[in-house]
């Protein structure tokens, strides 16, 4: 992965989770936690692909699992995110690019369920059986549920920045398409409209003098006239 995107990836998964452990787990909401951390990472793999989601996923689940308060075994949450974040890249949009908001929708839905499917499953092979007591059933619906209802704020976002941080080509021919079509109106257009300015500020002194001249003539005309008349 590059230097920017190294970077960006960091502040914005250090951000998610500060926001997540201390308000987020604190709104005492039924069922799951909003998965903040999650959506951050489907949105950076969204953009980076599948090898970038899953490098992303890996170290976002593994600061999750040393920074306190931490309950479970440590690489647990990693792995859920790394695979998580490996399957949601799969789903990059062609050329960068998201014609509907479904597909991303669809995406953290079934993130929302597989992620906590797969937190449960690797507990239950590690031993903790945490999930059987709260009921699986309700942590699958309240976190597919919270995830739906936050993604729009956050995934959109996310990839935004993660597209304009790696000067994405879509951005790069936007601009440089903005770039052409300014410098050709301000060499075709404008020049065009100087240059007629400039000749019709030339052909319209021309007419001036032209006028003037006549006019000139005209009154020593009426003059030589009205001096006829007198005489």
């Amino acid at each position: 992965m590059r230097f920017n995107r190294m970077l960006l990836s960091a502040t914005l998964v250090i951000v998610a989770l500060v926001i997540q452990v201390t308000i987020l787990a604190r709104l005492q909401l039924p069922g799951a936690v909003p998965d903040l951390l999650l959506l951050t990472v489907l949105g950076l793999a969204l953009v980076y692909g599948h090898v970038g989601g899953a490098l992303v996923g890996f170290g976002a689940g593994l600061l999750a699992d040393l920074a306190p308060p931490a309950d479970h075994a440590a690489g647990r949450y990693a792995l859920v995110l790394c695979l998580i974040g490996y399957l949601a890249g799969l789903a990059k949009p062609d050329k960068g690019q998201v014609r509907s908001a479904t597909g991303p929708m669809v995406v953290v839905v079934a993130s929302a369920i597989g992620s906590t499917l797969l937190y449960a499953g690797v507990g239950a092979l590690v031993g903790d059986t945490a999930a059987r007591h709260v009921g699986l059933g309700s942590l699958l619906f309240t976190s597919a549920l919270y995830d739906l209802l936050l993604a729009p704020f956050v995934v959109p976002g996310i990839m935004a920045l993660a597209r304009r941080a790696d000067n994405d080509p879509i951005a790069e021919a936007t601009a440089s398409t903005k770039t052409d079509v300014s410098t050709g109106w301000l060499s075709s257009g404008t020049g065009g409209r100087l240059g007629g300015q400039r000749g019709g500020l030339r052909l319209g002194g021309q007419r001036t003098g032209l006028r003037m001249k006549s006019t000139k003539s005209r009154i020593a005309r009426a003059g030589r006239i009205k001096g006829v008349k007198r005489l």
